[in-house]
């Protein structure tokens, strides 16, 4: 006598029950939709910045020195890493603190989306706030030649603290890595204990 071995059973697993007060504080997580369609917005915005300012260099190319295309293309670059941001925020966030995409598989799907959690996006905003103000920073740099004259936009006082300010983003990026690896190393050595 053959005994066949048992099926599988294919039922799905029923979600556990949870009262009304932790579903009203669960579902709370929606009330940040709003926010990420303003980003949403916030981004449109800055595409059309971005063709604006892309129209400017085209029709002023040819009378523009090279300092001043510079500029503009900073200030390009600048629009772009604004917009990197955004997105970083409107999928990390949306994926970490609202629901999932389900983008497992698609062609499009970000590297970076396969292991965000808040830990993750901070680090990556932190990075990208400093690449910001590392284009600004740039730019100032660049016309700094001016300082002093009235064709300055800048005076020494301002560029010395643009200079402080980037270097407290790049402080404050070293904390929050530090801090996090801190806490990593702590959850794999109460992992271990258990172990």
């Amino acid at each position: 006598m053959t005994s066949e071995p048992k099926a599988l059973s294919a039922e799905p697993v029923p979600a556990p029950q949870i009262g009304p007060f932790a579903q009203l504080i669960f579902g709370s997580r929606w009330l940040q939709v709003p926010l990420y369609v303003g980003l949403i917005v916030a981004q449109a915005v800055y595409v059309l910045l971005f063709l604006k300012e892309l129209w400017h260099l085209v029709v002023h190319s040819f009378d523009a020195s090279e300092q001043q295309i510079m500029l503009v293309v900073l200030g390009l670059i600048d629009v772009v890493m604004i917009s990197n941001l955004l997105v970083m925020v409107i999928v990390g966030g949306y994926e970490t603190f609202v629901s999932r995409l389900n983008l497992n598989g698609h062609p499009d799907e970000p590297e970076w989306l396969s292991h965000v959690n808040a830990s993750v996006l901070k680090i990556k905003l932190a990075m990208a706030i400093i690449g910001i103000s590392s284009i600004s920073l740039l730019r100032t740099f660049i016309e700094a030649g001016n300082l002093g004259t009235t064709r300055s936009n800048f005076t020494e006082s301002g560029v010395m603290w643009q200079v402080l300010i980037h270097l407290t983003f790049i402080i404050s990026a070293i904390g929050i890595a530090w801090v996090d690896r801190l806490s990593e190393s702590g959850h794999r050595n109460k992992a271990a204990g258990h172990g």
